[in-house]
């Protein structure tokens, strides 16, 4: 916010009395309106938007009354705690006409971006899609506690990376989640799942966050096979695929293809403030609009479901 030149700070909101004052100076910002009372921010700074990062339970009671009071948002993943409470916040902007998009940062990764043309131009309509997360990482503190850590609070950005990339929405899923003996989680820190999705696709999913050494990217390893050949990217660097170029022989002969990744693309959260201001200044569907992005909370909680009941269960939105 502070870096891009469309925007100006006007009002710092923290439930901790005087959090939202040192936040503020510690950033440097002038002084601008801080406290606990959101209800007393908006009154007094008449916001053009807000900004919710609070913690994933609080997102349905910031976003609806920012919604109520005429202001769009732009909230941090995931988009609600329940279905139910993201349900309620489509319903919401759909009420008050206001926009509220979710921060899918990593759909603004040039890279990724990069692997998603490469799969349209030269792989064809997906009928499997990969992806590997295995990162051994010790945050300590509240995810250490939680049942579901990887699925909840991380496997939504891979998720939403899926939709994205194969331009297919989730029909059913089967998944497993378990806890390794030497994890030093509580709850369930691996997951494997199998998503159907339109189009006749099948996305599959393989995490751990407690898998020491070898770690794939942030942005896990993928695998894209279409009618035309197939395509790969490490979550690293450039995607590269290889297509059919002729027929016959027990293996197709193949030509290597690669796709170039982007310099000029805003990455991050700047990218998808970009979007969400060139929506409000334009009336265009940002990615991370509500209704597109619960469609990737959907997974999450399907996924969850699935693994506590023991069974395939559809992705109901």
């Amino acid at each position: 916010l502070r870096e891009c030149e469309d925007t100006q700070v006007v009002g710092w909101v923290d439930i901790k009395p005087g959090l939202a004052e040192e936040a503020r100076s510690a950033c440097g910002l002038d002084p601008i309106f801080t406290g606990t009372d959101l209800a007393e921010a908006l009154e007094k700074t008449r916001p053009d938007f807000a900004v919710d990062v609070t913690a994933p339970e609080a997102h349905h009671d910031v976003t609806i009354r920012c919604l109520e009071a005429g202001i769009p948002v732009l909230g941090e993943k995931p988009m609600a705690h329940t279905l139910e409470a993201a349900r309620e916040m489509v319903s919401a902007s759909e009420r008050t006409g206001k926009l509220y998009m979710v921060s899918q940062s990593r759909r603004y990764d040039a890279r990724l971006q990069a692997f998603r043309r490469l799969i349209r131009r030269e792989i064809g309509p997906l009928g499997i899609l990969n992806s590997d997360f295995y990162i051994g990482a010790h945050f300590g503190g509240f995810r250490d506690e939680m049942e579901s850590p990887l699925i909840l609070d991380m496997a939504i950005h891979t998720f939403d990376a899926a939709r994205y990339l194969s331009e297919a929405d989730p029909i059913a899923v089967y998944c497993e989640e378990f806890n390794p003996s030497w994890s030093w989680y509580r709850g369930a820190a691996c997951a494997s799942a199998v998503f159907e999705m339109t189009g006749g696709l099948r996305y599959t999913y393989r995490g751990s966050w407690c898998s020491e050494g070898l770690h794939t990217s942030w942005e896990a390893e993928w695998r894209a096979v279409g009618p035309k050949g197939s395509a790969i990217w490490d979550g690293r660097g450039a995607p590269h695929a290889e297509v059919v170029v002729g027929h016959g022989g027990f293996h197709n002969p193949v030509e290597a293809r690669t796709e170039e990744v982007r310099e000029d693309v805003p990455s991050g959260i700047a990218g998808s403030l970009r979007d969400f201001l060139n929506a409000l200044r334009t009336g265009a569907t940002p990615m991370g609009e509500c209704h597109d992005n619960i469609k990737s909370v959907a997974m999450v909680f399907a996924a969850m479901k699935s693994s506590r009941e023991g069974r395939r269960v559809p992705v109901e939105v």
